[in-house]
């Protein structure tokens, strides 16, 4: 959930970052980028700062993931130089369906696209639109036929559409529903419910400015058509909706691509490690006791118990991150009677009872493709919540005193 910033601190931000920026961008969309001609808003609100962003786009009406990728367009203009950003959209239903539906329509599409981007500039980033429910949502199925459940299916599709590429998200959606609760008189929508009004896509070029520069908007001098006080309530919206969640919405600084991760798992004095890097090519660990390893995921074995810094770097042709977790091994190890103690208890629809939570120092929960995943937890209730994520196979990472350990947990979207 958005949390509320106070007016001080959201001007704060204002401060952050007074140096000049620039981006390059393309945008691969269909008419919600072309209406309006966001590209051009987001320009105006950047140069209103003093920063520089270039662009292209290209724009098909009702374009999903796979007509993209069956484009040539798509890929002439992703070769056509080495952007910092490419931006990626589906047709403005298509991430709400059924995750099966999604899994099979969309994912390997937005995959193959983002392959192609990666291989013309490994360091660009592939942000995804996170676009918005309709105006009264979509009466084809229950779970989209609000404005509320269409926006929420939407908002979890593109989280995880972003987790496969491992890409970020330009949050549209969230502000659009952060607007529509604080703001109804702004009217987001064209007549046909579905489209961006000016006001819905100077929204929409405040959210991609707060997220390509990680900056606030507020106080852009430029405000096209719109009533001052709209404009500054639709930069506000745009400015918390990013800033208050970096993380969630992976926004990284264009300088940072490679991030250092991993999981471990003890038994006795060997330590089995797994990989979670994102956007990393090769990989150097030091086990703290004179050996190290370039392998992916390493087992290695301690000759004498004892607490030991395990350092990952990552690196790739953009840059490295580096990551250490102190890890305890002695000779007996996490015994089957300390793993019992903490007992994990599927409840359904994604959640989890967590028997012995108490005792839990750091949940960790990751895809079977390694990549760290969103969830909701309640110490108080003992409850942890992945239901946003859909269907799949998870691991829970557990650490506790006595060492560590993982669950693999199943789930399947209802």
């Amino acid at each position: 959930m958005i949390k509320y910033f106070s007016l001080a601190a959201v001007c704060f931000m204002l401060f952050i970052a007074n140096a000049q920026d620039s981006a390059s961008v393309l945008f691969i969309g269909n008419s919600y980028t072309y209406v309006n001609n966001l590209p051009s808003l987001i320009e105006n609100i950047t140069s209103s700062f003093g920063d520089n962003i270039s662009y292209d786009s290209s724009t098909p009406g009702g374009a999903t993931f796979a007509d993209h990728a069956a484009n040539p367009t798509t890929y002439s203009k992703i070769n056509s130089q080495l952007w910092d950003f490419v931006v990626l959209q589906g047709q403005s239903q298509e991430p709400s369906f059924p995750d099966s539906q999604v899994n099979s329509e969309s994912i390997p599409y937005t995959i193959q696209i983002a392959d192609s981007v990666y291989s013309n500039n490994f360091c660009s980033d592939v942000m995804m639109f996170m676009t918005w429910g309709r105006e009264n949502g979509d009466p084809q199925w229950g779970p989209i036929s609000t404005f509320e459940g269409m926006n929420n299916r939407l908002r979890s599709a593109y989280l995880r559409i972003s987790d496969s590429v491992q890409g970020s998200v330009s949050p549209v959606g969230s502000a659009w529903r952060y607007v529509r609760d604080n703001y109804p008189t702004i009217d987001l929508y064209a007549t046909d419910g579905s489209h961006p009004s000016y006001a819905g896509s100077y929204l929409a070029a405040c959210t991609f400015y707060a997220s390509i520069f990680r900056k606030s908007p507020i106080g852009s001098t430029f405000t096209g058509n719109l009533s001052a006080s709209d404009a500054a309530n639709l930069q506000y919206a745009a400015s918390i909706t990013v800033l208050d969640s970096l993380d969630l919405w992976n926004l990284r600084p264009i300088s940072e691509h490679t991030q250092a991760e991993y999981s471990y798992n003890i038994n006795g004095m060997t330590v089995d490690f797994t990989n979670l890097s994102t956007k990393a090519t090769d990989y150097a660990w030091d086990f703290d006791d004179v050996t190290f390893s370039p392998d992916e995921h390493p087992s290695h074995t301690y000759s004498m118990s004892g607490t030991y810094n395990v350092m990952l770097t990552a690196n790739s042709p953009c840059d490295s991150d580096s990551i250490e977790y102190q890890i305890v091994v002695d000779q007996v190890g996490l015994n089957d009677s300390e793993i019992g103690s903490i007992q994990v208890r599927y409840r359904g629809d994604g959640d989890y009872f967590i028997v012995g939570i108490d005792a839990i120092d750091e949940i960790q929960i990751y895809n079977t493709a390694g990549q760290k995943v969103r969830f909701r937890s309640s110490k108080s209730d003992a409850l942890i919540s992945i239901g946003e994520n859909g269907f799949g196979v998870y691991l829970m990472k557990i650490a506790t005193k006595e060492g560590a350990f993982t669950y693999r947990l199943p789930y399947f979207y209802n």
